[in-house]
């Protein structure tokens, strides 16, 4: 077979596959308010699989199974806050983008001020312990005499 018979089968198989990708996916909610409701819910939760992103945002297998469990969630008719108590007991505090400030979660909003706290009082006693040193302990060493070959 030529060159000519190769490249109109690639032709022909780029014109079958254009279709296919173009295609955008359909809302799996058929109300746009429970839908709403949904992203909403979903938007406060971190996907367990990407860590740095909500199940809202997330393209992850997890966050496209718990925006469904979401769904079946609000068509049997929970509240939001029941939907949240249960991620909440299921995957723990770490599934809420804001946990709650309790004794378990508590270095999660004290820890970046601890932090931010130590390292201000690092700067502010290095800058004191160079303040006290004298002009010379800054100036760049001298040799006394020239290297032996």
């Amino acid at each position: 077979m030529g060159w000519r018979w190769w490249s109109a089968l690639a032709w022909v198989l780029a014109l079958l596959i254009q279709p296919v990708t173009a295609a955008e996916a359909p809302s799996a909610a058929v109300d746009p308010q429970m839908e709403a409701r949904m992203m909403a819910m979903a938007a406060e939760l971190r996907c367990l699989v990407c860590q740095n992103q909500t199940i809202a945002d997330s393209h992850a297998g997890l966050a496209v199974d718990l925006r469904q469990q979401i769904r079946e969630m609000l068509a049997k008719g929970m509240s939001d806050r029941q939907i949240m108590d249960f991620m909440t007991e299921r995957y723990g505090d770490f599934v809420l983008y804001r946990p709650p400030f309790k004794p378990s979660t508590v270095l999660l909003w004290v820890g970046p001020g601890v932090l931010m706290a130590g390292a201000l009082l690092a700067l502010f006693v290095v800058l004191r312990r160079r303040q006290k040193l004298g002009a010379d302990a800054f100036d760049p060493d001298t040799p006394d005499e020239e290297p032996q070959r």
